[in-house]
C-alpha cells in the first residue's frame, strides 16, 4: 500500500512507507480502543431517573492499565521505526562512496553547489546552480543543508526525504534515487510571502547521461536524455 503517496524511487522508500503503516495501524487500533471505551462509558453510566451519583477516589488498576498499556503503544512504535531512523539520519550510518552536493536555500530558492573535475567538494573548480539538482542513478547522494535566513524544509517526496535547513547549522542528509527522472523539490516549511514558489527539480541521470552532464561543466539537462524511464514529477 502507498498510501497515496508519490510514487517511490528511493532506496529506502519502501522501509519508510512500512514505518508510516505500522504507525498508522496502530494509531488507528489505539482510538478505537479509546473511542469505544468513552462511548461505553457515556451510555453505561449515563444519568437515570431516580439514580443519584456517587463519588469515586479512583482505580488502582485501571490507573495502571492507562499508564501501561500507552507505553507499551509508544515502545513498539519506537522498536518498529528506530532502524529506518538512525539508517536515515546517523551520520555513521550514510554509505561510503558518496557522491556529495552542497545545498544552500534561501528565501525563495535552492542553491546548489556541485564537486568540480577534482571530485572533491569546496574546491576552486566546483560548479553551482540553481534550483536543479543532478545526481546518478543508484549512487548514495549526501547533500550538504545550510540556510541563510530562515528554517527552511529540503522535501523530495518522491525520495521520501524530509530535512530542516536551519541557519548557522550545517546538516547533513542521504539518499539513493533507483530511477532516472525529474522529481518535485520542494519546501515544506513555511518561509515567507514567496514559500509557494521555493520549487526546485531533482534530476536523477541515467549513468552515461550524467557523465554526460558532468562533461559539460553542469548544463542544462533536457528531460528526454534521462532514459531509460519517463519524467515522474508527480
Amino acid at each position: 500500500m502507498n498510501w497515496g503517496f508519490p510514487e517511490n524511487v528511493s532506496l529506502l522508500g519502501d522501509r519508510i512507507d512500512a514505518t508510516y503503516g505500522a504507525i498508522f495501524w496502530a494509531t488507528l487500533l489505539m482510538f478505537v480502543v479509546v473511542q469505544g471505551l468513552l462511548l461505553y462509558c457515556i451510555i453505561r453510566f449515563r444519568a437515570r431517573p431516580g439514580r443519584r451519583a456517587t463519588p469515586i477516589h479512583g482505580n488502582t488498576r485501571l490507573e495502571i492499565a492507562w499508564t501501561v498499556v500507552p507505553f507499551l503503544g509508544v515502545a513498539f512504535l519506537a522498536w518498529v521505526s528506530v532502524s529506518v531512523w538512525l539508517d536515515l539520519k546517523s551520520a555513521e550510518r550514510i554509505p561510503a562512496n558518496t557522491y556529495e552536493v552542497a545545498v544552500h536555500a534561501k528565501q525563495f530558492e535552492w542553491n546548489v553547489t556541485y564537486p568540480g573535475p577534482d571530485g572533491v567538494l569546496g574546491t576552486a573548480d566546483d560548479v553551482t546552480g540553481r534550483n536543479q539538482i543532478h545526481v546518478p542513478v543508484d549512487r548514495p547522494v549526501r547533500v550538504i543543508l545550510t540556510a541563510q535566513d530562515v528554517i527552511h524544509s529540503f522535501f523530495l517526496p518522491n525520495l521520501r526525504v524530509k530535512q530542516d535547513a536551519v541557519p548557522g547549522m550545517t546538516i547533513p542528509v542521504w539518499f539513493q534515487a533507483t530511477r532516472p527522472g525529474e522529481y518535485v523539490l520542494g519546501c515544506a516549511e513555511l518561509c515567507g510571502l514567496g514559500h509557494y514558489r521555493m520549487r526546485g527539480t531533482l534530476i536523477v541521470h541515467s549513468p552515461q547521461s550524467f557523465e554526460t552532464w558532468q562533461r559539460t561543466g553542469g548544463a542544462p539537462t533536457a528531460a528526454a536524455d534521462l532514459r531509460p524511464s519517463t519524467v515522474a514529477s508527480r
